[in-house]
């Protein structure tokens, strides 16, 4: 056993009995953590505008801090961008982590001195509750690969600014530095095939025991490795043991993911955003994440189906219920107020907190009424494929059809086969049972005679590396929509059907 894998154990002990702590006091902790972020932000200019010194309670925080996206908090950050100190938080952030935004374009999200250990700390907690529930720690001594955005950084007024993922590599612990895959050169490439075919010859002679990034992407490594040895990735990387991964929901991908390693192995969830490090699996065998109450991070919930109201509830965590899909708001050490993420979520479990990422607010179909969300099209895709065991799929999206050339509007399922259905018209009719049995509106349309069955665009090989490559976002964190209400997605993937 190695020096790493010795010493985690003790620390991963100590990890998950603090975690147990705050988790089963949960609304206490997050009082806490509204009261320091109040405290601590009431000079700087968001604070004086929104009378943080007069604030004592949820109510009010709540009357004086409304919910906002970027656009909300933008003029804000312009001012950061401009060289002044003290906007958001105290001081300047350390870092911008750029992203792209849909509707606003660029967006720079501070990251402080504050908010690093949230990001640095969940990460590695995670792989710590790992070895703890495990009892496996021999990965750590052998490499570890990160398939991440570019550690290259720009400066904004004096700012560091880049990817998150790349921002991230700067901070890897110095005991993980000397096993961790790629090299900082190759990581650098921006190009992500060029990069891809460096990190394969690059790994390709390693002992990999743990491999990190979003699904599509490490498919994507794992095909080319497949390529140029001709074998399983069990018998190209023996000792990998452990998948860790985030983005987007895993089960579309798991059945080909698997098959290209080999064999099944231990996988770790995790629920990391440009805005803060917000969940990961905590445990082996139970549903959900485990939200991350005690990292600088003052959660609300707004229910999705009210997000869009005049004024909707905001609720705090003792005011949530299970089953019930919530919009995701963050107040954080990074100077985020009142902060719309996007995401949408659900709870599985209070005692503790776990959760399950439902899709994005901004995602849904609803040309018809019908307010389809991702979470109902990925169950119904899980449902068909697993009625229909010998299909694999790479990756696929939906959008509706409200112009057809024939027959009655419809949702067309824009899918990318990596194994087609034996029966194509019954996997289709599959998955259209399935959404009805899933979203009610949906089923009246059907039933009504205004939708007619879903229709699936099969898509060529690479399709979808194809559009992305077309779109600039190939690689890294970047991932297809899984459904959207307009037809900009679906009709460049149109190009590439068959």
């Amino acid at each position: 056993m190695g020096f790493r894998s010795a010493l985690s154990k003790p620390f991963a002990k100590y990890i998950v009995n603090d975690q147990k702590k705050w988790s089963l006091d949960a609304i206490n902790t997050q009082h806490k953590i509204l009261k320091s972020l109040v405290s601590k932000a009431k000079h700087t200019q968001f604070g004086k505008d929104h009378h943080f010194a007069d604030i004592e309670t949820y109510e009010d925080f709540k009357s004086a801090v409304p919910v906002a996206d970027y656009e909300g908090l933008k003029d804000y950050v312009e001012k950061i961008k401009q060289g002044d100190s003290d906007i958001l938080w105290p001081g300047k952030p350390e870092y911008f982590a750029k992203t792209s935004g849909t509707t606003s374009g660029t967006k720079y999200i501070p990251i402080t001195k504050d908010s690093i250990p949230n990001h640095i700390n969940s990460a590695r907690n995670a792989l710590l509750t790992y070895v703890h529930n495990s009892g496996q720690s021999q990965f750590l001594d052998k490499s570890l690969i990160f398939l991440s955005g570019s550690p290259i950084m720009t400066k904004t007024a004096g700012i560091h600014t880049g990817r998150l993922s790349g921002i991230v590599n700067h901070h890897v612990p110095g005991y993980l530095r000397s096993n961790q895959m790629p090299s900082y050169e190759t990581n650098c490439i921006e190009d992500w095939e060029t990069k891809l075919d460096a990190i394969v010859e690059e790994t390709l002679t390693k002992d990999m025991s743990l491999i990190s990034g979003i699904p599509p992407w490490v498919q994507m490594y794992f095909d080319r490795i497949t390529a140029k040895t001709g074998k399983a990735i069990k018998d190209v990387f023996p000792d990998f043991s452990l998948f860790v991964y985030g983005g987007v929901n895993f089960e579309p991908y798991r059945g080909k993911l698997f098959e290209s390693i080999g064999k099944t192995i231990d996988s770790v969830e995790t629920y990391p955003a440009s805005e803060g490090f917000i969940a990961y699996q905590d445990t082996l065998d139970q549903k959900g994440l485990l939200l991350l109450l005690n990292s600088g991070i003052f959660f609300e919930f707004i229910p999705a189906d009210q997000y869009f109201d005049d004024n909707p509830p905001r609720l705090s965590i003792g005011e949530v219920e299970l089953g019930v899909n919530y919009a995701l708001i963050i107040n954080s050490n990074a100077g985020l107020w009142g902060y719309s993420i996007g995401d949408t979520i659900e709870f599985v479990s209070k005692d503790p907190y776990r959760i399950l990422v439902t899709g994005r607010i901004k995602h849904f179909i609803s040309a018809f009424g019908e307010h389809v969300i991702g979470q109902e099209v990925e169950k119904a895709m899980n449902h068909a494929l697993a009625q229909h065991p010998e299909a694999e799929i790479v990756e696929f999206t939906v959008a509706p059809q409200v112009t057809p050339e024939s027959g009655l509007p419809r949702h067309q399922w824009f899918i990318e086969f990596d194994q087609p259905p034996a029966d194509f018209n019954s996997f289709k009719s599959t998955l259209d049972k399935k959404l009805t049995e899933l979203n009610s509106y949906y089923e009246d349309l059907i039933v009504g005679s205004i939708l007619e069955e879903l229709e699936i665009v099969p898509l060529q090989k690479n399709a979808f590396i194809n559009y992305m490559k077309s779109q600039g976002k190939l690689g890294g964190q970047n991932k297809v929509p899984r459904l959207s209400n307009d037809r900009k997605i679906a009709d460049e993937l149109m190009n590439f059907r068959y």
